[in-house]
């Protein structure tokens, strides 16, 4: 994009620009693209000037419409839930940790040792944090290879 900058404007430092008020200070095909930046003046004889926010002109809006600068854009992330693994007393612990190094993404050897060992002694534990959708899918993966599991929603996040 070519954009080209008048050489001296004299300018109040309250001045606004607005579209079609005759200056323009991009040229070419995107000239529409261009947003003004308001240039203080620092006073006669001192050269340069500090740059400010864009002045954006506040859109019309008519009732009952809302406009798409008034609307804040939220991300809405699914909440996380917590994966759990429950103690029993049918399979050996080298089974579990090899079920879980081969169903959860990522899992180590000592994450996994680690793990059903908090499961063997406290009588669960949280194998890991993700979305629902996630979440589900670990939990059934689990029960299919025998293991008891669980999900339950993870307040407050990871």
């Amino acid at each position: 994009m070519k954009s080209a900058v008048y050489g001296r404007m004299s300018l109040s430092p309250n001045h606004v620009f607005k579209p079609g008020d005759g200056y323009s200070f991009c040229k070419g095909p995107c000239s529409s693209l261009c947003i003004p930046m308001a240039v203080l003046a620092t006073g006669p004889g001192k050269g340069g000037g500090v740059l400010e926010k864009p002045v954006i002109e506040k859109e019309k809006v008519t009732p009952g419409r809302e406009s798409e600068f008034n609307l804040k854009k939220s991300w809405k992330y699914a909440p996380p839930y917590r994966v759990i693994l429950h103690n029993d007393n049918y399979n050996k612990r080298e089974y579990v940790v090899q079920v879980l190094m081969k169903v959860i993404p990522g899992m180590t050897l000592d994450n996994a040792v680690n793990i059903m060992q908090e499961a063997h002694y406290n009588g669960l534990s949280v194998v890991i944090i993700c979305a629902q959708v996630d979440a589900e899918d670990h939990c059934m993966q689990l029960r299919g290879n025998g293991l008891h599991s669980s999900i339950e929603p993870a307040d407050g996040g990871c």
